[in-house]
């Protein structure tokens, strides 16, 4: 009996053991995930794009497609990746979180360039080229996963930066529970976008109440709007978390200038700490990855983007 009662005691202390270890594989996740807001309201905002124009009955096996790619690539490829770097390499953490840094802010300068200079869209010009429905939807999923794979390394980079030291295992799990929780969360708000529509059409057709019919057509005359908003945050998300992601880096790596710099203005202006201080850090940190953004559109557009179309046999700069 006294072995029987030792037994359960040790199980009982497992339990707590590993309930513990949950709660610090969740709170690190949480903590992670935060850091990586910004690409993950621009995928929010990027992808109800690839459904556009295609059969409404679609739109939702496109989106779950999306998605098992999304979560394959990031469990099977990037999270095993990301260890083996934290393990072996982790000194080309940073030069790597610093260009994916550099990618934020060129595409988030790239959308405001678009705005203040319209110019034509890569994908616009591709669907004009396909008159086959399925084809149209298999290429539309292709770029879709290509686009998820760079913002989740992107997203799994910032949170293996942001997890601190401790077992393998635990960071490995706190990777895969962002990675998952990120992916719900992204297309299960993307699912919820490219249906509303429909459902304030249905309201709008078949309500009983003037009320119910009136939110039908609000919520058909709103969603463009809601999809404006979604992109204008994603767009200042993308330059904050980039520029931070370069001034930090930079920090790590002994230029302290634009580090320094940020943080006097950001105590003088918004106090030792804070919402003000956030703020004026982050409006900085923004203003610096615009600048960069900027500065990486000719280069980008005019020398790197035709490399990569010419290596790839791709007419295609985007």
């Amino acid at each position: 009996m006294s072995g029987l009662i030792a037994l359960l005691d040790d199980v009982a202390a497992l339990t707590r053991i590993a309930a513990t270890s949950l709660d610090d594989m969740a709170g690190m996740a949480a903590k992670a995930g935060t850091k990586a807001a910004g690409v993950i309201i621009d995928d929010a905002a990027v992808t109800p794009k690839y459904v556009t124009g295609l059969d409404p009955k679609r739109e939702l096996p496109i989106i779950w497609k999306i998605a098992r790619a999304s979560v394959f690539n990031k469990l099977v490829i990037l999270l095993p990746a990301a260890m083996l770097l934290k393990t072996y390499a982790e000194w080309w953490l940073i030069p790597l979180l610093m260009l994916g840094g550099l990618y934020l802010c060129f595409e988030g300068a790239e959308k405001i360039y678009h705005v203040l200079r319209p110019h034509a869209d890569a994908l616009v010009e591709a669907d004009m080229d396909i008159g086959d429905p399925a084809k149209l939807e298999e290429t539309r999923v292709k770029g879709a996963i290509k686009t998820d794979f760079i913002l989740s390394a992107e997203i799994m980079t910032i949170t293996l930066n942001e997890i601190p030291d401790g077992a393998v295992a635990m960071q490995a799990g706190a990777l895969a529970l962002v990675a998952i929780a990120i992916t719900a969360l992204v297309y299960g708000t993307v699912a919820l976008i490219v249906k509303m529509d429909d459902v304030g059409a249905w309201l709008a057709l078949n309500a009983p109440t003037d009320l119910g019919r009136g939110a039908g057509r609000g919520l058909v005359r709103g969603m463009p709007h809601l999809l404006t908003v979604l992109s204008v945050v994603g767009t200042a998300a993308m330059l904050w978390v980039g520029g931070s992601i370069l001034v930090h880096g930079a920090h790590d790596l002994g230029w302290d200038v634009a580090y320094d710099a940020i943080k006097s203005i950001a105590q003088s202006l918004g106090g030792d700490a804070g919402f003000g201080n956030w703020a004026v850090t982050a409006f900085l940190d923004g203003v610096i990855g615009l600048a960069v953004g900027l500065l990486l559109i000719p280069i980008v557009t005019r020398v790197i983007g035709p490399i990569i179309a010419e290596l790839s046999g791709s007419n295609s700069q985007h």
